[in-house]
């Protein structure tokens, strides 16, 4: 230990007294310098963390860090988490939420929403269970639930409570180079701190997620579209690298709210929103720009690239079978294309780059719908 770091140790062992929640309180004398110099480095891990999950509103990035910063701090093999993968989610799902843990193909890896067991862990705040632990509080009808868990030989379940709460379920799997069922108060304090940390987290990811999200299709709204692109743009100019804008929009989108009614054009939304996608990538950025018209960024892609996810996209549509209240119906759609390229194409802005996209779009519209624009160097300089 280093000069400056004993006489720190020092003084705070030597502080008469510190204050917290329940008032005041003497420090333990019989701790040792080097036993407060591990808090300190502790308090400054917690730090850490909690900057770390503070840092992303993207739920699956922000899973993802709970999973391996947990497997770090607790020196255990594995991790995962259930969470309500929706607000009104009738269940917390594994999904892909997990690293280390070998999955039983036969379970489905789901806790009910409304279930006893998540009602007990819904009222436990900063405290931990083992499997036992709620095979004992938990009744004979809660047996599948459980048998979920047990599936998975968690050494510790912890729940992520915010705002009295639960949006998450934390379990830790097998740990390194210790009693794998054991976790003395220090460790449960740590782990509590940071399921408290991520719960946080996850609620304000929650909160994002449901102001820039359309409810009706489940995309991305224009706003937050545009402040991407403009992150993405900005770090372009200085990469190098290639951005594509897609801009879609419904051919004859009018007809099936004048034919069938307005519902049905609301299910055609739906479906054309899922069909877009589920034809990207789960990197690229899909939303809804608006009415009938939606847009796609394609990081760090070229213009044939851009092209033909625009052409997968068109085809996947006009082939996709429409069927609303016994009719069959057919939908295309128009699409533009336009590639952000320092060399070539340097667009100034992101509102410059989209208005490209659009021109594009409505390029395909005047020349018989149901197609894929490109708009080039040349074509841009034709048309400005």
């Amino acid at each position: 230990m280093d000069q400056d770091s004993q006489t720190d140790a020092v003084e705070i062992v030597d502080m008469a007294r510190v204050k917290d929640g329940a008032g005041e309180r003497h420090l333990d004398s019989s701790k040792t310098v080097e036993q407060y110099e591990k808090q300190i480095y502790d308090l400054q891990q917690m730090l850490e963390i909690s900057r770390s999950l503070c840092s992303t509103f993207e739920l699956d990035k922000l899973i993802e860090s709970i999973i391996y910063i947990t497997m770090a701090q607790m020196r255990a093999l594995s991790a995962g988490v259930f969470i309500l993968n929706a607000e009104d989610a009738d269940a917390f799902y594994l999904g892909n939420n997990y690293s280390g843990f070998e999955l039983d193909a036969s379970l489905n890896y789901a806790i009910n929403a409304d279930s006893k067991m998540v009602e007990i862990l819904s009222t436990s705040q900063d405290r931990v269970y083992t499997t036992n632990d709620l095979r004992e509080l938990l009744p004979k009808s809660e047996e599948k639930n459980l048998a979920v868990l047990e599936s998975l030989h968690p050494t510790l379940i912890i729940p992520l409570i915010a705002k009295n709460h639960l949006n998450g379920i934390l379990l830790l799997g097998e740990r390194i180079g210790v009693d794998t069922s054991s976790f003395d108060s220090y460790e449960i304090e740590e782990i509590c701190i940071i399921a408290s940390l991520a719960s946080v987290a996850i609620n304000n990811a929650f909160l994002v997620e449901q102001s820039s999200t359309d409810m009706m299709t489940r995309l991305k709204l224009k706003y937050y579209f545009f402040n991407t692109l403009r992150e993405k743009l900005d770090m372009a100019a200085v990469d190098g690298t290639n951005i594509a804008i897609l801009m879609f929009d419904i051919d004859f989108f009018k007809s099936f709210n004048d034919t069938y009614g307005h519902a049905c054009g609301d299910y055609v939304l739906k479906e054309v929103a899922k069909l877009i996608k589920d034809s990207i990538r789960s990197g690229d950025l899909a939303s809804r720009y608006g009415g009938e018209e939606f847009t796609v960024m394609l990081d760090n892609t070229s213009a044939e690239e851009a092209m033909a996810v625009g052409e997968r996209i068109r085809k996947n549509i006009e082939t996709h079978d429409f069927f609303y209240e016994g009719k069959h119906m057919n939908v295309t759609i128009s699409v533009g294309v336009a590639i952000y390229d320092k060399e070539e194409n340097p667009a100034a802005s992101e509102k410059i780059l989209v208005e490209q996209a659009d021109k594009g779009l409505y390029s395909s519209k005047r020349n018989g719908r149901n197609r894929v624009t490109l708009m080039t160097p040349e074509l841009i300089k034709s048309l400005a």
